[in-house]
Order: structure tokens, then C-alpha cells, then sequence
């Protein structure tokens, strides 16, 4: 970041900026580096996390829904998995995917099918449907995301996204 872009940052204040101040005030004693870093990602998360919500409902689903079709779409053709294996992947207990799966199925964008392999097992499928809607849902994200991003020349993009990657490694090797 250029000392021009740091001054002016610092010249800025966001809602993140308020809480520090007020807690300088009430405890002085407090390193709040940590709390800048962490609540201005949880806001940016909430922030983004509502406007990917506008975009991917504009086309009639919602992240959850996205998220099962996006999973299908990069597994490559023939864009089917298991259910165990979408809901390894989005983190999801089997109820929860079994009703995303339901929801989805019944709009004709996947279908459910047995598995040729495994006679206890289920296939699931995007449907030619569910392909074509889930690229134009990935193309209405990026619009959304790069809109935010363009705040940021792309060197400075390219910093925050190692920076990020750093710490979410990290924060994932503590958690186990």
C-alpha cells in the first residue's frame, strides 16, 4: 500500500474504527490489532455475504442452493457426486444437504439417481438446466465480488488475497 493510499485509509473511518476508539477510552490497556483485522472481515463478510444473497436471488435460489450447484458444476463433466461427498465438501450434515437436495430437484436443476457402483449409494446430477443456471448465478457473484474489489488496484487485491490465504491456513491449523 502506497503512503499516499495509507493516509488516506487512515483518514477514513469505518464503523470497525468507533468500537477500537471506544474501547481505548474504557480500556486503554487492550491490544485491539486483532479486533480491527477480525471485525472489519466479519463485516465484510455479512456486507458481501448480503449482496451475493441479492444476486443469486435475482435468479430464483439462494447461497445454500448456489453453493450445492457451484460444488456439482467444478467436479467437472459429468457434474455428479454423491451426497456424501457434497456434503463433505460444504460442511453440511446429511439432513441439511438432503433438504437442499430436495429443494433443488423439485426446480429440475439436479436430479437424484442410484449409483451404478454402489446399490445403497444415490448419484447426484446437474441438469442441463441447473448447469446453465448456475453459470449465469457464478458470472452475477464475480460481477458482485469485482464491483467490491475494484476499491483496490490489483496489486493491492493480489496482497490481501495472500495475506488472507496466510491467515486462514493458519486459523484452520489451530482449529484441528
Amino acid at each position: 500500500m502506497s503512503a499516499d493510499t495509507r493516509r488516506e485509509s487512515a483518514e477514513r473511518k469505518d464503523p470497525v474504527d468507533a468500537i477500537i476508539e471506544q474501547w481505548a477510552e474504557v480500556r486503554p490497556d487492550l491490544d485491539t490489532a486483532a479486533m480491527e483485522v477480525f471485525g472489519r472481515i466479519y463485516r465484510l463478510s455479512r456486507a458481501m455475504g448480503d449482496r451475493m444473497d441479492k444476486a443469486y436471488g435475482a435468479l430464483g435460489i439462494g447461497r445454500g442452493e448456489f453453493d450445492v450447484l457451484a460444488t456439482l458444476r467444478r467436479s467437472g463433466e459429468p457434474y455428479t457426486l454423491s451426497p456424501r461427498q457434497l456434503s463433505a465438501t460444504l460442511m453440511l450434515t446429511t439432513g441439511g444437504m438432503t433438504g437442499r437436495l430436495d429443494k433443488l430437484e423439485r426446480a429440475g436443476l439436479l436430479r437424484r439417481s442410484p449409483d451404478p457402483h454402489d446399490r445403497r449409494g444415490l448419484q447426484v446430477t446437474l441438469t442441463e438446466e441447473g448447469l446453465a443456471l448456475v453459470d449465469r448465478a457464478v458470472g452475477a457473484g464475480l460481477a458482485v465480488q469485482t464491483e467490491a474489489l475494484s476499491a483496490l488496484d490489483a496489486e493491492q487485491a493480489g496482497h490481501l488475497a495472500g495475506l488472507l490465504r496466510e491467515l486462514l491456513l493458519s486459523a484452520e491449523t489451530a482449529e484441528k
